[in-house]
């Protein structure tokens, strides 16, 4: 049985978003639409190509609502969405760390790995990192290099540290 996802465009401050759902309302891709291809690769990677296909419609309103909340200065609105990781165990432990790093707190790669009791493995949290396709949603602009410096991100660093400016400027409130 192939999987129905459905694809939404939602404009942000800092481009449009492409969102992907099941019929469960569970998000299988969250990216902006200029690495639109970069979603469906990720999705290729983990689900298959034949084990999907793509329509267009509307995301469920409560997914639509948290990213429209998040972008108005509600960064919690984000944490609740449901999102069907689909990704190996190692890949799913370091996305699920990585929606447990507090909005204006950025950490470390080496950080996280330790967080995960995985403390030599900060090259594999990057790569795992590097594989998230939910922006924004699992907040993976939240790592940075040792040295405190803005390292890749899809998106490019300029939404990343856009990203990392509008959560020091919400966090807390």
């Amino acid at each position: 049985m192939t999987l129905q996802l459905t694809l939404e465009r939602r404009a942000t401050p800092i481009g449009d978003m492409v969102l992907a759902t099941g019929t469960d309302g569970a998000l299988h891709a969250a990216e902006f639409a200029d690495c639109e291809e970069r979603v469906v690769r990720l999705l290729d990677r983990r689900l298959g190509p034949a084990a999907y296909h793509i329509v267009a419609g509307h995301v469920p309103a409560g997914v639509a609502t948290a990213i429209d909340a998040y972008f108005a200065g509600d960064l919690g609105a984000i944490r609740p969405v449901p999102v069907s990781y689909n990704g190996t165990p190692f890949q799913e432990q370091v996305w699920k760390a990585l929606r447990e790093i507090e909005p204006g707190r950025p950490l470390t790669y080496s950080g996280l790995a330790t967080a995960i009791g995985r403390p030599s493995a900060p090259r594999a949290v990057g790569h795992a990192n590097g594989a998230n396709p939910f922006s924004i949603i699992v907040p993976c602009h939240r790592l940075i290099g040792a040295n405190g410096e803005l390292t890749g991100y899809a998106g490019g660093i300029e939404r990343k540290r856009w990203l990392l400016d509008h959560e020091a400027r919400y966090a807390g409130g």
